[in-house]
């Protein structure tokens, strides 16, 4: 990879149009950070109606991520993990749940939800990703078809089979399910200003998304009481722990947070893994050729890809990384994607190369109690489409370059056009 070095001194990580750019000039601005800055310091991004605050260092090496991740006593997510800002308690636990406590609170809701994510519960999901993954590549060919040959990557293979796995999961109907996508995009838009009008309305738009989940969560939990059913949602409203509930709030987080790492996620990592066998045609060949390959071409798609950013942690008292001293308060995020370009743990990192074994990346997270729950299904569900796009869609190829989000959370793409060739 070659890109003009940056001037660090004009970089600023709270800049939304910086997540716009081409990745080639994110890593190399991830590269010198971590060779001068290698905790930067940024000032906050502005956010209509929250108060401004201290500012962020920016943790690109992978040691120190890892050396953060493993001790959540020194480094807290209870001051949320997915807002740079310190949101108000209420609205810092509804959309970041889990993610965004602390132990012994964390511990326990993770108990209660991985007690309803029962081996048989993640066995069934897992035999129902083939099934999602052969009917949205079938739909994506009658598109095609129908229309002039082409498709969009995102919209027609990318975001409909993890979200119709995790809908399924849930027991979401139907008629629901458009809404779902619809505010899911709003609340991991970043502020995008194609997702949400205006930066003043940024807030307001966040909130009126979190209020239609947590009310369509509030409605199929109260159904579920009533009369259970074979998903994940009954489970949820009737697994205890110590004898303790989720409350329909922490379910309707939870559901957020599912929405957040079990579909935007896959999404992202699917998106973006065809636009990077575009790119590499010989990788693409070699996985086509080769189904031995998947289960480490879905590890380097992650690391490659790198879906969620960055998280937050903030420092509980005085601590030092590294031989630097930080005070009490420092809030660190640690971006995922230097981390995982770090020459440090990676042989020739910026070469994609699915064969790639050890492949220790930090895009499920790194070590630590954080780590992604999901990570399996996660897996599961990448490998699977990838096989489905290989066997059934080997004449699609991507027609021109992608629409990225803007948005330093999520490194997504909101479009991807390609055609399918063997369509007239």
């Amino acid at each position: 990879m070659s890109s003009p070095t940056p001037d660090l001194d004009t970089v600023d990580l709270s800049d939304r149009t910086f997540w716009g750019a081409p990745p080639e000039q994110r890593h190399a601005v991830y590269d010198q950070l971590r060779r001068e800055r290698p905790f930067a310091f940024f000032a906050e991004p502005v956010i209509p109606y929250i108060e401004p605050g201290p500012g962020y260092h920016a943790v690109t090496r992978y040691a120190d991520v890892e050396a953060i991740s493993c001790r959540p006593a020194l480094f807290s997510s209870g001051s949320g993990a997915v807002s740079i800002a310190d949101m108000p308690p209420d609205l810092n636990e509804f959309y970041g749940s889990l993610i965004s406590m602390d132990d012994p609170r964390h511990g326990k809701i993770r108990r209660i939800v991985a007690k309803a994510f029962t081996p048989r519960v993640l066995e069934d999901l897992v035999g129902n990703v083939q099934a999602v993954a052969d009917d949205v590549v079938a739909r994506a060919r009658r598109t095609a078809e129908d229309g002039d040959g082409t498709i969009d990557v995102v919209a027609d293979l990318a975001a409909p089979i993890p979200l119709r796995v995790i809908c399924d999961m849930m027991g979401i109907p139907d008629d629901d399910r458009a809404m779902v996508l619809q505010q899911s995009n709003v609340i991991l838009s970043g502020g995008d200003p194609e997702l949400v009008q205006s930066e003043e309305q940024m807030v307001t738009a966040f909130l009126k998304a979190g209020e239609e989940l947590a009310g369509l969560m509030a409605r199929l939990a109260a159904e579920r009481h009533a009369h259970p059913a074979d998903d994940l949602t009954t489970a949820l409203v009737s697994t205890e722990v110590d004898g303790e509930r989720l409350t329909r709030q922490e379910i309707a987080s939870f559901f957020i947070l599912l929405l957040v790492a079990g579909n935007e996620t896959t999404r992202n990592a699917i998106s973006q893994g065809v636009l990077a066998l575009s790119e590499h045609p010989a990788e693409r060949d070699r996985w086509a050729a080769d189904p031995g390959l998947t289960r480490t071409a879905v590890e380097e798609v992650v690391r490659w890809t790198s879906p969620i950013t960055w998280m937050r942690r903030t420092a509980t008292q005085d601590v030092e990384l590294s031989g630097q001293s930080f005070p009490a308060g420092s809030k660190f995020l640690l971006f995922y994607g230097a981390a995982n370009r770090d020459p440090a743990v990676f042989p020739d990192p910026h070469r994609f190369d699915l064969a790639r074994d050890p492949n220790p990346h930090v895009g499920f997270g790194s070590r630590g109690p954080h780590f992604c729950l999901g990570a399996h299904l996660a897996r599961r569900e990448i490998g699977v489409a990838f096989r489905a796009f290989a066997d059934q869609l080997p004449d699609l190829e991507v027609v021109g370059p992608p629409a990225r989000l803007e948005s330093s959370f999520v490194n997504g793409l909101k479009r991807l056009p390609a055609r399918l060739t063997r369509c007239r």
